[in-house]
């Protein structure tokens, strides 16, 4: 039988300081390596100015999703939205995006509605407000102003 060596110990150190390493990596990067249970859904919206895929989707502050896909659809926006399993969008929600503080990054923030049907997977959210443009607003206060 071989004794116990510095080099084994070295090693078996390595490989559990590089799988943790990779645990760590996975989760902090919020990865799911063994399949999605969230469901998809779609709005489309006018203007989405600014927001981009990886976007938090929120309800009530609380991130429940991210979008996954921004398109053109008929000279509109697409947004494609995974939804945490647990979370359950009536049909009347109301889907919004809004910016983190002043200048900070774009978000979908949805309001729930008070529907007894919920959207099923590969739905979509009828109800959107689009991005607030900042500078649109400025320019309406400066020059038409009368």
């Amino acid at each position: 039988m071989k004794k116990f060596t510095i080099e084994t110990g070295v090693g078996i150190f390595i490989v559990a300081g590089l799988l943790s390493l990779g645990y760590l990596s996975v989760n902090l990067g919020g990865m799911n390596l063994f399949g999605s249970e969230q469901y998809k859904v779609k709005a489309s919206f006018e203007n989405v100015s600014g927001l981009k895929e990886g976007a938090s989707v929120e309800i009530a502050g609380v991130p429940v999703g991210k979008v996954i896909k921004i398109d053109l659809q008929d000279y509109e926006a697409s947004v494609e939205m995974m939804i945490d399993p647990e979370v359950k969008l009536q049909e009347d929600v109301i889907a919004s995006i809004r910016t983190q503080g002043i200048i900070g990054d774009k978000y979908v923030k949805i309001k729930t509605g008070g529907a007894d049907e919920f959207i099923d997977s590969d739905g979509e959210i009828l109800e959107t407000e689009s991005a607030l443009e900042l500078e649109e607003l400025i320019s309406k206060y400066i020059f038409e102003k009368e």
